[in-house]
């Protein structure tokens, strides 16, 4: 096994699936010539050539409409939106149209379509490319949402992404891209869509994150079993639409316990989701309220006091504490 960032893994996946589907088109700002702003996309174009691998405008929405219309005409699209915050130039041929193909169509149209994009903070971006909108996309049906912690991950989610039906919007964390390395398998493998993954094994408490927030869970689930020897069982969601509601539920029905950590400002977020399924299904076996631990209900801040507002491991010890303590 190689060790790869998250970055080389993506990459690989993408090379992986244009070797193996001709029908893969992988294409977006700079993922050319330039491989792409963080160079997700290096050295492919090179392998593949410009009709497969190939710049577009700077135009999200063409972006967008482009792959909806490869996708009904039989290509599998792997779109890059730059960053996340300019997905609302898109929204509406998500939404509405990709979303809705084959519902719209009686079956007769499929939108294999993957959107790719870097999104999160904690890397000092100028506004609107580290803001946290995956919540905008759990009450849009027919539409995916995958968003992995870490290398091996990304690799297997990825090719899933590419090789599923459906659009999927696979969210990359900017923080996550190179800050460690992680043993990848060279060939292609698969991580099931929908499916969460048990990241540390507990009984007091549960706390559920997804992205970079699993590496702050792991922290602050470090400190309360050196502080006060709690067991503290971490989930990552990988996938936040569809959610893996038998993990969640199960882990919580053990623990008694459970904190739910994200990235995004508080309101209507995944977050918020997790404790309805929790509360709907798990209500007689918790000990104490869920506790949610997220950024504050405000606009994404200026990058210098951005590490006031986001989420820290200081912040999710806190909120294991208080439902130890409840």
């Amino acid at each position: 096994m190689a060790q790869l960032t998250m970055i080389q893994a993506i990459t690989d996946a993408l090379r992986l699936e244009l070797e193996r589907d001709p029908s893969v088109l992988v294409f977006g700002e700079d993922v050319g010539v330039n491989g792409g702003v963080f160079r997700a996309t290096e050295g492919l174009q090179k392998q593949f050539g410009e009709e497969r691998v190939f710049d577009t405008p700077l135009a999200e929405s063409a972006i967008a409409g482009l792959a909806v219309g490869l996708a009904v005409q039989g290509f599998r699209p792997v779109a890059e939106i730059q960053f996340f915050g300019f997905v609302f130039e898109c929204f509406d041929a998500i939404a509405s149209q990709a979303a809705r193909m084959r519902y719209r169509s009686g079956g007769r149209y499929q939108a294999p379509i993957v959107f790719r994009s870097p999104f999160g903070g904690g890397v000092k971006t100028p506004e609107l490319h580290a803001d946290s909108l995956e919540g905008l996309f759990l009450q849009t049906p027919g539409v995916k949402v995958v968003i992995p912690s870490n290398p091996y991950d990304a690799k297997g989610l990825l090719i899933s992404a590419i090789r599923d039906n459906d659009p999927v919007i696979f969210l990359e964390h900017m923080k996550l891209y190179r800050s460690f390395r992680q043993e990848v398998p060279e060939e292609a493998y698969t991580i099931p869509i929908g499916k969460a993954s048990v990241v540390r094994e507990g009984t007091d408490v549960t706390v559920i994150a997804y992205g970079a927030m699993v590496h702050t869970a792991l922290k602050a689930a470090e400190e309360v079993e050196k502080a006060r020897g709690a067991k503290v069982e971490v989930i990552d969601l990988r996938t936040i639409n569809p959610l893996d509601e038998e993990t969640i539920i199960r882990s919580v029905e053990k623990t008694g316990r459970a904190v739910v950590v994200q990235e995004a400002q508080k309101q209507a977020g995944v977050a918020a989701e997790v404790i309805a399924r929790i509360n709907e299904k798990a209500l007689l076996s918790l000990e104490a309220p869920v506790v949610r631990v997220t950024a504050p209900d405000t606009v994404y801040p200026f990058a210098a006091i951005e590490d006031a507002w986001l989420p820290d491991p200081a912040r999710v010890v806190e909120g294991i504490n208080k439902v130890l303590d409840f």
